[in-house]
């Protein structure tokens, strides 16, 4: 308990640190609210009405007034308004979130699905041919870029079956699920595919050195099945590192996968943010990285408490 507040109070100081740093960074890019909207017209401007705008956009005022408007606002629950949508910034996040949440569920489960029996068998036929048959697919996964198979998953079906992925508007999932998993599936196994690679190759290694530890080779010279061995006793301690590299990649999905987004024209996270920079509307950009940011600490939080459950031996905040 006393390590999960200590941690809880290092949030405030994490979340202080992102919005300096996404406050100034957002106002480093050129341009501002005004072009953006405006274009080359923004030149056609008179100084009265270049003044009435900047104010309109809360622009107007030094970076550190509008740096204390913001955070004031934040500590009453208000992100500011998105200029791009006319809307609350949380509305905005919250009504784009479910999509990214649901993607990244069903990128991980495919990738858990496929990569950790695949690093099991290949530890468990360690430098043989199957071994190095997954290694080699292994590697093509990592090294093949998520947009490279969205496009060749698009152009196969497409050209090969005349048919599409479902595209359109989005269909959450409590209101038509069918046509909600046909929009999700190819995006996930987009995602999956690399992360499936990865998990692969560390669930791999993982396996083999606790396949060589005593324990392990104590559990055999009494007599425990190959299947006892391996799903009993070494699976929950090779699974720390898998845990370690599942927690880090779904705090990345849950930011939004901005390229698979938007090659299958989905609606979420990562696309919002990518064209809320473009068109500089600096509270929704603020507020959504803040969003993720918080995202991604409570996920760390999860998963080293999630090491303890796995291996009772950890002792969290002991010297």
């Amino acid at each position: 308990m006393n390590y999960l507040m200590r941690r809880l109070a290092t949030f405030p100081l994490v979340l202080l640190g992102v919005s300096i740093l996404v406050f100034v960074a957002i106002r480093m890019v050129p341009g501002d609210s005004i072009t953006a909207m405006l274009g080359t017209e923004a030149g056609l401007l008179t100084p009265a009405q270049r003044d009435s705008l900047a104010a309109y956009f809360g622009i107007d005022q030094p970076w550190f007034v509008q740096y204390w408007r913001w955070i004031g606002g934040i500590l009453h629950g208000n992100l500011g308004i998105s200029v791009t949508y006319g809307r609350p910034v949380l509305d905005v996040i919250l009504e784009r979130f479910p999509l990214t949440l649901e993607l990244a569920i069903l990128s991980m489960i495919i990738a858990l699905a496929v990569g950790m029996p695949a690093g099991i068998f290949a530890a468990t036929h360690n430098e043989k041919l199957s071994d190095l048959g997954v290694r080699i697919v292994a590697m093509i996964g990592q090294s093949t870029p998520s947009f490279v198979l969205g496009l060749l998953i698009i152009y196969t079906l497409s050209a090969g079956f005349g048919v599409l992925p479902a595209m359109g508007e989005f269909a959450p999932l409590w209101q038509d699920p069918l046509r909600n998993l046909s929009q999700l599936i190819l995006p996930a196994i987009t995602l999956g595919f690399a992360f499936a690679a990865s998990v692969t190759r560390i669930s791999r290694s993982a396996m083999l050195d606790v396949l060589s530890d005593d324990y392990v080779r104590t559990a055999r010279s009494k007599g425990a099945s190959a299947r006892s061995v391996i799903w009993r006793h070494a699976l929950p301690n090779a699974l720390i590192p898998v845990v370690t590299l599942s927690g880090i990649e779904f705090g990345y999905l849950l930011g939004g996968a901005v390229i698979v987004e938007q090659i299958y024209a989905l609606p979420g996270l990562g696309r919002m943010v990518l064209d809320a920079i473009q068109q500089r509307d600096y509270a929704l950009v603020q507020g959504s990285v803040l969003f993720i940011a918080f995202n991604f600490m409570i996920v760390n939080l999860l998963v080293d408490l999630a090491y303890v459950a796995l291996d009772p031996r950890i002792r969290l905040g002991e010297q």
